[in-house]
């Protein structure tokens, strides 16, 4: 039998309105279609979270003005397995620091119905907007447990994704359980994006698509087949 898993990336208070420090405006209105796709016989239900800590590298208050604008600048961050290697990172608003409210899993979704919760990011000079490895496909402590190992422990071998923000985390999170190895679907009533242009989800849709990874509704065959081979 086909085992699945759905991972459901960040939905966060501060990933959401009215009050969240990067709210993407509508991030609340996709927990009806996570809420169903919860409530179906995935072998696993796994939900991510951002829980960095309060001196991440990332955050405004942590780099020196004037280069520490959020959205605007960048930081530098550098490969811990290899130190000749760095990449520029965006700046954002302080959001999803441990134990606050901001880093809690929004109350309409319902954690009773998932199995684990991964925290990611909980290194403070490393960016990680999946949960399988930072942005330089390490893994290490910036997450609580090896989500692939872990997969695999459980025989899966199809991943569904859902979540916050489509172009980031959930990209992210999509690309990286195909390196793994796992067949991978992006249920696109369950994401929502900051930016639905071209650049935005139109581009991340391409490089998804580029990957083989599919982008699939709720209604569609993929989804019921969970229904069937329960």
């Amino acid at each position: 039998m086909t085992k699945s898993a759905l991972l459901v990336v960040d939905m966060q208070e501060d990933f959401c309105p009215p009050h969240g420090a990067l709210a993407v405006a509508g991030g609340r209105d996709i927990a009806s279609p996570i809420s169903r796709l919860l409530a179906m016989p995935f072998t696993l239900k796994i939900a991510t979270r951002d829980w960095h800590p309060t001196d991440h590298i990332s955050f405004d208050v942590c780099n020196q003005p004037p280069n520490n604008k959020a959205f605007e600048c960048s930081t530098i961050i550098s490969n811990p397995q290899n130190a000749s290697d760095s990449m520029a990172i965006p700046i954002w608003p302080v959001h999803c620091v441990q134990g606050t409210p901001g880093a809690e899993i929004i109350p309409e979704i319902n954690m009773s119905q998932v199995n684990r919760v991964i925290n990611k990011g909980q290194d403070k000079g490393m960016e990680m907007f999946s949960p399988f490895a930072d942005t330089f496909g390490n893994k290490s402590g910036a997450a609580s447990f090896d989500l692939a190992a872990y997969l695999n422990e459980n025989g899966i071998s199809r991943v569904f994704v859902v979540g916050i923000a489509g172009e980031h985390c959930v990209r992210c999170t999509a690309i990286d359980a195909q390196k793994e190895g796992f067949e991978v679907y992006v249920v696109e009533e369950g994401v929502k994006c900051i930016d639905y242009g071209e650049d935005g989800w139109g581009a991340t849709k391409r490089q998804l698509e580029k990957a083989g990874i599919r982008l699939v509704s709720i209604d569609g065959l993929e989804v019921q087949d969970i229904q069937l081979c329960s």
